[in-house]
C-alpha cells in the first residue's frame, strides 16, 4: 500500500537518523538520545538571540521526532509510509487504541477509497507489432535468375508480413473492468482484422470470471467465456471455453489448466484442449533468482512434441540473461539460443536464433518498452547453412556492442545528469535549509564538542581529528569529477559518549549537524580519529552501521 503514496508525498526527514537510534529502539533508547539532544539544544541555554533561535528550531524538530516515535499509534504509521502517512485525510478518526496492524489496515482502507476516487482516469495499454522479414536471398541467392535486371546482383529483402495488436483496460468499479482489443494482420498481400470486447469480474478473493464477444473478416463472430479458480493455497484452475462462428459453421472450443505449486520455486501444470487442434500436454516450470528451467510434453492433433528450455539470470544492474531451448517432435526439430538485456529504465532487448529442420535459420528480434512490444522474427534460410548461423549469432553481438558503446551508454549517462540536475534543482531550497540547520547545530555544540574533548583527553580516550561526509572520487579514471564533502568533525565529536561512537543503519545525512551535499549521488563518511594516542582511519557507507573504535581502523606505522 505504499506505494500508493505519490511521489512528491515522499518525505526525507529520518527521525531514526536525526535521534541516531536504531528502528527497533526501545522506549528507554529513545529517551536516552531524546534527553541528550535536549540538553545540548535547549534555548535556555543560549543567550545570544540568533543562538537562542536557532536552538528554538532544533529543539522542536528534536520535539517532533520524538513524539513520533515515542507514541505506539504514531511510531506504526510512521514506520510503514513515512511522515507524510501522518498527515493523510481521515487520520483523525482513527481510535488511539488501536494496534499497528487496526492503524495499518485504516490506512489501507483511506487509500482504496483515494483509488476508487481515481479508478476511472487509469487505464493499462498494451500493445505489439510483429514485422516479418524475408531475407533468404542474402544466403540462397540465384545470380543467373537476375543477370538481365539492373541491380540484379543485390540481394533482394523483403517484409512479408506484419501483425499489430492494442488491448486498453477501463476499470468501471472496484470489482468490474472492461477490456477493449483489436489486431491486424498481413501477409503475402492478404490480410485482416478482429476487435474483441471482454468484460471481467472478480467475484471473490479465490477467482474471477470473464465474457469475452469478437467479431472480424477472419474467423468471423466470437464468443467465449473465461474463468479463475484459486482452489487450495498451492493449486488453481483455468477454464476457457468459446465459438467461432465462420461460413464454414460454428468451430466451438474448449481449454483448461490445473496448476500446483510443487515447491516453492516450481510449478507442474496440466493443460487439456479439445477443438480444431485438440491436445493434451503437461509441463514443470522451475523460476529462482539465477534461473528459469522448463520442460514440457504435448501430444495432439496436429502437433505432438517435448521441450526443454533454460534460461540464466546474471546479477547485474542490465538484469542480463541468456538462454536455450531444444524443441523435437512431429514437425521436426529446432534448437534456440539467445540473449536479453535491459538497456534502459522502461526498455530490454533481446535476440534469439533459431535453428530447426525443416525450418532453416531465423533470427527473432525483441524490444520491450514499458508496455508495448516490438517483435522482427527475420528468416534466413530454408536450409542449415554455418554462414548463416554464423551471422546470425555474431551480427546481432557486434552491433549491439557498437550501439551499446557509442550511443546507449552516452544517451543514458546524459539522461542520468540531466534527472539529477533536475532533481538537485527541485531540492536546492530543501537543501539550502537542511544547510542551515547544520550550520546552527554546530554553533550550538561548540560549547559540548570542548568539555567532551577535555573529557576524552584525559583519559586517553577518543578524538575526532577530521571527518568528512558526502561524494569521494577515488577513481583514477574520474579525476575530472570535484569531490563534494562537508566537515563534519564537531557534529561526530559531539555524539562521543565514554570513548565510543555509534552510528545506526540509516543515511548519515539526517544527523544533528550534518546535511546532503550532493543530492542522488553516492556519499560516504571518512573519518580519522585517535584513540589512546594512536592514529585510526575508516571510510564507511552512506547508510552502513558504524562503530568506533575498532582495531581494524589502525593506522599502521608504515602506511
Amino acid at each position: 500500500m505504499a506505494a500508493a503514496l505519490e511521489e512528491d508525498e515522499i518525505d526525507n526527514d529520518d527521525y531514526y537518523s536525526l535521534l541516531n537510534v536504531r528502528r527497533e529502539a526501545t522506549q528507554e533508547e529513545l529517551k536516552a538520545s531524546y534527553r541528550r539532544l535536549c540538553m545540548l539544544y535547549h534555548p535556555d541555554k543560549h543567550r545570544d538571540p540568533e543562538l537562542k533561535r536557532q536552538a528554538e528550531q532544533l529543539f522542536n524538530l528534536v520535539h517532533q521526532a520524538y513524539e513520533v516515535l515515542s507514541d505506539p499509534q504514531s511510531r506504526a504509521i510512521y514506520d510503514i509510509y513515512g511522515k507524510r502517512g501522518l498527515d493523510v485525510e481521515g487520520w483523525e478518526v482513527v481510535e488511539r487504541k488501536r494496534t499497528p496492524a487496526e492503524i495499518r489496515e485504516e490506512f489501507e482502507r483511506l487509500q482504496r477509497e483515494r483509488e476508487e476516487r481515481r479508478l476511472q482516469q487509469r487505464t493499462n495499454p498494451k500493445g505489439t507489432i510483429s514485422v516479418g522479414v524475408d531475407a533468404t536471398d542474402l544466403f540462397d541467392h540465384y545470380e543467373e535468375d537476375y543477370e538481365e535486371i539492373p541491380n540484379g546482383g543485390l540481394p533482394h529483402i523483403e517484409i512479408n508480413r506484419m501483425h499489430i495488436s492494442q488491448s486498453i483496460e477501463a476499470p468501471l468499479t472496484t470489482t468490474d473492468t472492461a477490456i477493449l482489443s483489436g489486431s491486424l494482420s498481413t501477409h503475402n498481400g492478404n490480410g485482416g482484422g478482429n476487435i474483441n470486447l471482454a468484460l471481467r469480474r472478480v467475484t471473490s478473493a479465490k477467482g474471477w470470471g470473464e465474457v469475452e464477444l469478437g467479431a472480424g473478416d477472419t474467423h468471423g463472430p466470437l464468443f467465449g467465456l473465461k474463468m479463475f479458480r484459486n482452489l487450495t493455497a498451492r493449486c488453481f484452475m483455468t477454464a476457457q471455453c468459446g465459438m467461432q462462428f465462420s461460413s464454414r459453421g460454428v468451430r466451438p472450443g474448449l481449454t483448461t489448466m490445473l496448476a500446483r505449486h510443487l515447491d516453492k520455486n516450481t510449478m507442474g501444470y496440466l493443460q487439456w484442449r479439445w477443438g480444431t487442434q485438440s491436445s493434451m500436454s503437461t509441463s514443470v516450470v522451475r523460476d529462482t533468482k539465477s534461473s528459469h528451467f522448463t520442460f514440457a510434453v504435448q501430444l495432439g492433433i496436429p502437433h505432438t512434441f517435448i521441450m526443454m528450455s533454460y534460461q540464466y539470470k546474471f546479477q547485474d544492474e542490465d538484469q542480463t540473461k541468456i538462454k536455450g531451448s531444444v524443441k523435437t517432435g512431429f514437425f521436426g526439430s529446432v534448437v534456440e539460443y539467445g540473449a536479453e538485456t535491459k538497456i534502459s529504465r522502461h526498455s530490454v532487448l533481446g535476440a534469439t536464433v533459431s535453428v530447426g529442420v525443416p525450418q532453416g535459420v531465423s533470427l527473432k528480434i525483441k524490444l520491450n518498452r514499458a508496455s508495448q512490444t516490438y517483435f522482427f522474427p527475420i528468416h534466413l534460410t530454408d536450409q542449415l547453412l554455418p554462414s548463416a548461423v554464423f551471422y546470425a549469432t555474431v551480427g546481432p553481438l557486434v552491433f549491439y556492442l557498437a550501439i551499446q558503446r557509442l550511443v546507449i551508454k552516452p544517451y543514458m549517462r546524459a539522461q542520468k545528469e540531466q534527472e539529477l540536475e533536475k532533481q538537485q534543482e527541485s531540492a536546492a531550497s530543501d537543501i539550502a535549509k537542511k544547510k542551515q540547520e547544520a550550520e546552527s547545530a554546530v554553533l550550538l555544540m561548540q560549547e559540548s564538542v570542548r568539555r567532551i574533548i577535555e573529557a576524552e583527553e584525559s583519559r586517553m580516550g577518543l578524538i575526532i581529528l577530521n571527518a568528512w561526509y558526502g561524494k569521494f572520487v577515488t577513481d583514477n579514471s574520474r579525476k575530472h569529477e570535484r569531490a563534494r564533502v562537508i566537515d563534519v568533525t564537531v557534529p561526530l565529536q559531539c555524539l562521543v559518549k565514554d570513548s565510543k561512537l555509534i552510528l545506526t543503519e540509516a543515511s548519515k545525512a539526517g544527523l544533528p549537524g550534518f546535511y546532503d551535499p550532493c543530492v542522488g549521488e553516492e556519499k560516504s563518511l571518512k573519518v580519522l580519529y585517535q584513540f589512546r594516542g594512536v592514529m585510526h582511519q575508516v571510510l564507511s557507507g552512506d547508510t552502513e552501521a558504524l562503530r568506533i573504535p575498532k582495531q581494524s581502523h589502525r593506522i599502521d606505522n608504515d602506511t
